[in-house]
């Protein structure tokens, strides 16, 4: 699928202002929807929605189809009765919570959260809330192809102390229907929680998301190509990994050494039986991608290259450098899923080695790829990251969730390199953070993403994630008083000037003479 020439931002929900220790789908979302439809943008790209695990990586989820119950918003519990203003704050009175404003500290926000959010379910089964009762119900109904396993994984799992399921009795284990059906009887109440909080979840993300909808603006989501081995997914589905008898994964995924390390990236999620998955004819995948594209309007398949050749490492390797290249399902993959979907509004993540097979896939399916400016500025003019070498059908960013800010990047240049971007720019780099957006915007490239960060000129202690690093990554926040008006009014001069929003577009800022207070700096 082709995409219009637009531009949004990246960031995920967790980095929204509040004061419940974790951005949330609360009020602070929809104020950044404003922002975003003020500043011109139709796109708001995220990382994945699911319910984070150990690391709090939102690529290594407990399931690829369940929301992030960290997430919910405790301001939308209290508008719809499920919670009492008094009562939230006797829980934050309980656990002594003093929630820093600019990041997330997940250990806190998640005994309080779950204190909430059981005071909640509490207030639920026995209030007279008959209409969502019912809607929980059919919510219940809708969802049982995914709901019910992963409703019991996470009761199961949280019986037994947060263990991860290879260690549980071996005969709920390995999903002996006698245990599964024991299990289920005795964990009834864990469950339908389990089930609670995905129920609360969806009726906050949707209207969200049609809220954006409605502004003109567009969700990207984001699938990473692997799941988790300690998830609902591989638990339920353990026939379709590479897994011994006992549950064991003999191969796991990576990637080789790359620019983010020498020594590759060791990711450890289980790898796919792609022949027992073809089979069936890659059901489980379709029901994915089908229940991602229920949750935002376009997706990234994180990893595309996985889709035409994967990494494999011996499980056990304690880096990734011994692994080798193992085909993917390829292109009938994509045939069938565009037969039973229709055109697929995805993007193809192919950062990294990627080889001619890999083009060739994303181009037999019309898939717009990746270009990331910080990869551009190299030692030669034909890098395919510099923008006079793009092609429309691509995306094109300042950096990623991964990258460094722009802020970052840039002060830790070697002086050649910085003198590289320096002349390509035409600028000294004063403002390098809105000169490589300028840049972007100016693109040939359909789409233009930039992370808040960069908008906000922010540097290396703003930055998300340091790829192959455990700890102090996921928890980066802005505070509220970062939507300001004249930033959005500067942004929407640039994006209007590289024709990526249209004039009726432009109408509310028009009106309320925003523009005019744009700073200077915002509009250099």
């Amino acid at each position: 699928m082709r995409f219009s020439r637009s531009s949004g931002i990246l960031l995920h929900p967790t980095s929204l202002p509040g004061p419940w220790g974790i951005g949330d789908l609360g009020p602070s979302a929809y104020q950044f929807v404003d922002f975003l439809e003020l500043a011109g943008q139709r796109l708001w790209q995220i990382l994945p929605l699911g319910p984070t695990g150990y690391g709090d990586s939102p690529y290594q989820c407990f399931s690829a189809f369940a929301g992030n119950p960290l997430l919910i918003s405790p301001d939308r519990l209290i508008d719809v009765g499920f919670l009492a203003r008094d009562e939230v704050e006797a829980i934050v009175a309980d656990y002594a919570v003093a929630f820093p404003l600019d990041t997330v500290k997940y250990g806190t926000v998640i005994a309080f959260k779950y204190s909430l959010l059981q005071r909640s379910f509490d207030c639920f089964r026995n209030g007279d809330f008959s209409a969502h009762k019912a809607a929980f119900a059919e919510f219940c109904n809708a969802q049982a192809r995914w709901l019910d396993d992963y409703a019991l994984f996470m009761a199961l799992k949280e019986r037994h102390g947060g263990a991860s399921w290879d260690t549980w009795e071996r005969d709920v284990a390995t999903r002996k229907p006698a245990a599964l059906q024991r299990w289920s009887a005795e964990l009834a109440e864990a469950v339908e929680l389990q089930k609670y909080y995905q129920y609360l979840f969806f009726i906050q993300w949707q209207p969200l998301k049609a809220y954006a909808n409605e502004r003109g603006i567009q969700i990207i989501g984001d699938a990473p190509i692997f799941v988790a081995y300690d998830s609902a997914d591989v638990w339920a589905n353990s026939k379709l990994f590479y897994l011994d008898d006992n549950g064991t994964p003999t191969v796991v995924a990576g990637v080789p050494p790359d620019y983010f390390s020498a020594t590759g990236q060791l990711w450890g999620n289980p790898l796919y039986r792609w022949d027992r998955m073809a089979k069936n004819n890659y059901a489980w995948w379709f029901d994915r991608i089908k229940s991602a594209l229920e949750q935002v309007d376009i997706l990234r398949l994180d990893h595309f290259r996985g889709f035409a050749a994967y990494w494999e490492v011996p499980a056990g390797e304690e880096t990734a450098i011994n692994g080798t290249w193992t085909p993917g399902p390829g292109a009938a993959f994509f045939a069938k899923l565009e037969r039973a979907l229709g055109d697929l509004p995805l993007i193809a993540e192919d950062l990294g080695l990627i080889t001619p097979d890999v083009e060739e896939l994303r181009d037999q399916f019309k898939l717009a790829g990746m270009k990331v400016l910080q990869f551009a500025f190299g030692d030669t003019t034909d890098n395919p990251y510099l923008p006079h070498n793009y092609e429309k059908n691509y995306v094109v960013y300042t950096g990623t969730h991964d990258n460094d800010t722009t802020l970052g990047w840039f002060n830790t240049l070697p002086s050649h390199a910085r003198e590289f971007v320096q002349r390509y720019l035409g600028r000294d780099g004063s403002d390098i953070s809105w000169d490589m957006i300028r840049l972007a915007l100016s693109s040939v490239a359909d789409m233009c993403v930039i992370p808040f960060q960069d908008v906000l000129r922010l540097g290396s202690d703003a930055r998300m994630n340091l790829p192959g690093v455990i700890g102090n990554n996921w928890s980066w926040r802005f505070r509220a008083e970062a939507l300001d008006s004249g930033l959005a009014a500067g942004l929407r001069l640039l994006t209007e000037t590289y024709g990526r929003c249209t004039a009726a577009a432009s109408e509310d800022t028009k009106k309320t003479g925003e523009r005019a207070t744009a700073p200077q700096e915002a509009l250099a």
